[in-house]
Parts: C-alpha cells; structure tokens; sequence
C-alpha cells in the first residue's frame, strides 16, 4: 500500500512522516517505526500496530477505533481527542502520553504503561485497566477510580 508517496507495510520505516488524514483503516503496520510522524486525523480504524513505535506521534483526533495497539510505545504520543474505542492496547506503553478527551470506551489497557499519562476529560466507560501501571503523576478523568478499575501504582 502507497499513501502519501510512502509505503505502508509491516516493519516500514515512517518515522517522521507526514500522514496527516491519511486512510490506513486496516493497514498492516506491525513493528512499525511511526516515531514522530504526523497523523493528525488519520483513519487507523481496525489498523494492525502491535509492537509499533509511535513515540512522540501526532495521533490528535485520528480514528483508532478497533485497531491492534498490542505492546505499541505510544510515549509522548499526542491522542488529543483520538477515537479508541475497542482498540486493544494490551501491555501498550503509554508514559507521558496525552489523551485529553479521548474516548477509550471498552478499550484494553491490561497490563499497559500509563506513567505520567494525561487521561482528563477521556471517556474510560468500560475499558479495562486490568494490572496496568500509573503513578501519582498520571491524571484521570473527573470521579473516575484507577484503583477500582484494576491500576497498580508504582
């Protein structure tokens, strides 16, 4: 697949690339390196991203509704408003990303790394937290418990 004069496969190196509105719904971007590159808007519905890095991404207001986050470094990772309901971040490090006003509705965040993340203002209705990691640093949403929902604090 060709988007934006780059070639979107497992493994490829996009690292800094521009895919701002980009439709990858479904692409197939395992391992892949997104570090830095700007998908503002972008349609990663139902994507394949495990293990893909997209340290410092802009993912602001992009559709990652069902897409496969499994063990994706989303550090630093702008999620502004992003649309993640029902993607599978299982073990997905998240530190010191910011997802004000996402909705993570029946996400899963099992076992995922949410150090110093920024979850104000998110939709968390039904996502599972099962041992996933924070710390007093990492912000949650108005009346939501981390500690009910299953988070372990470092």
């Amino acid at each position: 697949m060709e988007v934006n004069g780059y070639t979107i496969e497992p493994g490829a190196n996009l690292e800094g690339a521009y895919l701002i509105g980009a439709d990858l719904s479904g692409a197939d971007l395992s391992g892949a390196n997104l570090s830095g590159a700007y998908l503002f808007r972008a349609n990663l519905r139902g994507a394949q991203l495990p293990l893909a890095d997209l340290f410092g991404a802009d993912l602001s207001g992009a559709d990652l509704s069902g897409a496969y986050l499994f063990g994706a470094d989303l550090s630093r990772a702008n999620l502004v408003e992003a649309n993640l309901v029902e993607a599978d971040l299982f073990g997905a490090i998240l530190n010191r990303a910011n997802l004000t006003g996402a909705n993570l509705s029946r996400a899963g965040l099992s076992r995922a790394n949410l150090v110093e993340a920024d979850l104000t203002g998110a939709d968390l209705t039904d996502a599972d937290f099962a041992d996933a990691r924070a710390n007093r640093d990492t912000q949650w949403p108005d009346g939501f418990d981390p500690v009910a929902a299953g988070v372990i604090f470092e």
